[in-house]
């Protein structure tokens, strides 16, 4: 309560504050308004029965359920930054522009380009698999002028969504990407609970209580593993005192969960694609084409054999990505460039080493926790039967993450102000 009094004695904070609740409540109001043409009235039930499907519900904040102008959601502009970071990966060019302030600037203009095409292209992709399932848009033409009108409303909703977000960001208390996907996530609890006493029986409670239990379990152990780090000890020489030298001490964290739900977003995007395209030769006219997407379609239908590949594709992307941020080669080198050193190693190739050795230990932790909590929902629907109680352990990483962030955010405002003052 004395942190709260704090921040709303703070006038420049308050005004962030509430400016984000009303930029909030108009993405809220945006995602039910419907894009012209579409009935979204056999959207749900398609949605909990895909994965793909249901986690893009809950990066757009659950936006496509109604099938909004917003239905997209940031999905295309995490998609194009996506891309960019990869691009400072295979090309040296996008590698120099990241490491300084007005490349990155370029890198972001860049980004915000490539959403709107990607944009169109999710957009269309979308309609086109809707459009496979029967039922699941109701007369719509997905054809001529009502296709475009639907496209140029998703993409126009997605640009906005990326325009909020980043007007949230310059407030300094979030990253307004992330926010926008908790507000989603959130504003989704309550129909959650409704559902879940619409039906409730006696014969619920055990599964309600094991529910509850999951969901605190799951929410302590994400903040201990997202929090969790190595700290290497590093020496700094500053200089000689007579005849010995001086030595500052600091370290050099590593943390347990390096790449946060990328790896989760990269696995999803690949473990969905063979059926996604398996879909569009169900009805193939040669035997053997309609042979291999039935086959596809079954081994994917497949609960255990989607776990299992869910699980080793986020465990093999952690890893990947891990080497895509962090570079044990050049933070051994920008250490000896400071003078710095860990003790008991020796400066360069020794120490790049040390830091992989170090870096593959802990992700090994890391990717086996994102991986457990990637199949968590599939396991408790398994163990409760019920399709409603499914702990979301992607969308509780992405709760627990933002709200660490904002609150450490806030914290900082708070203590800089009082030093102001």
């Amino acid at each position: 309560m004395e942190m709260l009094k704090r921040i709303f004695k703070v006038k420049e904070l308050r005004n962030s504050l509430l400016f984000i609740l009303f930029t909030l409540t108009i993405f809220r109001v945006a995602a039910h308004i419907t894009v012209p043409g579409i009935d979204a009235s056999g959207i749900s039930s398609m949605l909990g029965s895909n994965q793909f499907l249901g986690l893009l519900n809950v990066f757009s904040g659950g936006t496509l359920e109604n099938f909004s102008i917003v239905a997209l959601g940031v999905a295309p502009y995490i998609t194009s930054s996506i891309i960019f970071q990869l691009l400072g990966m295979i090309f040296p060019q996008f590698e120099e522009l990241q490491k300084e302030e007005q490349g990155r600037q370029k890198i972001n203009k860049w980004t915000r380009y490539a959403t709107a095409p990607l944009a169109f292209v999710q957009g269309f992709g979308l309609i086109k698999l809707f459009g496979q399932q029967a039922g699941a848009i109701g007369g719509f033409d997905v054809s001529g002028f009502t296709m475009i009108t639907a496209l140029i409303s998703m993409a126009a909703g997605t640009i906005f969504l990326m325009w909020l977000g980043e007007l949230i960001t310059e407030r300094n208390v979030g990253n307004g990407i992330s926010i926008l996907i908790l507000a989603g996530i959130v504003s989704g609890f309550p129909s959650f609970i409704q559902r879940t006493l619409a039906t409730y029986t006696s014969a619920d409670l055990f599964n309600i209580v094991l529910f509850v239990i999951l969901s605190i379990v799951t929410v302590v152990t994400v903040v201990v593993v997202n929090e969790g780090q190595r700290n290497i000890p590093v020496q700094y020489a500053r200089g000689v005192q007579g005849v010995t030298s001086t030595k500052v001490t600091s370290h050099l964290p590593i943390r347990v969960n390096m790449g946060g739900m990328i790896p989760i977003i990269f696995a999803i995007s690949v473990v969905v694609f063979p059926p996604l395209v398996a879909q569009f030769f169900v009805n193939a006219r040669t035997e053997f084409i309609r042979s291999v997407a039935e086959f596809v379609l079954q081994a994917f239908g497949n609960s255990a054999f989607y776990a299992i590949l869910y699980f080793t594709l986020v465990f093999v992307f952690t890893f990947f990505y891990a080497g895509v941020i962090f570079k044990p080669e050049n933070v051994a080198e920008n250490l000896q460039k400071q003078g710095g050193f860990i003790p008991g190693i020796r400066p360069g190739a020794q120490t790049a080493k040390y830091l992989n050795w170090v870096k593959n230990r802990i992700l090994l932790t890391g990717a086996a926790f994102l991986g457990a909590i990637a199949v968590l929902p599939l396991i408790v629907q398994e163990v409760t039967g019920s399709p409603n109680l499914i702990v979301g352990g992607a969308a509780i990483l992405i709760i627990v993450s933002v709200v660490i962030d904002i609150v450490k955010q806030v914290e900082s405002q708070v203590t800089m102000r009082r030093y102001d003052m």
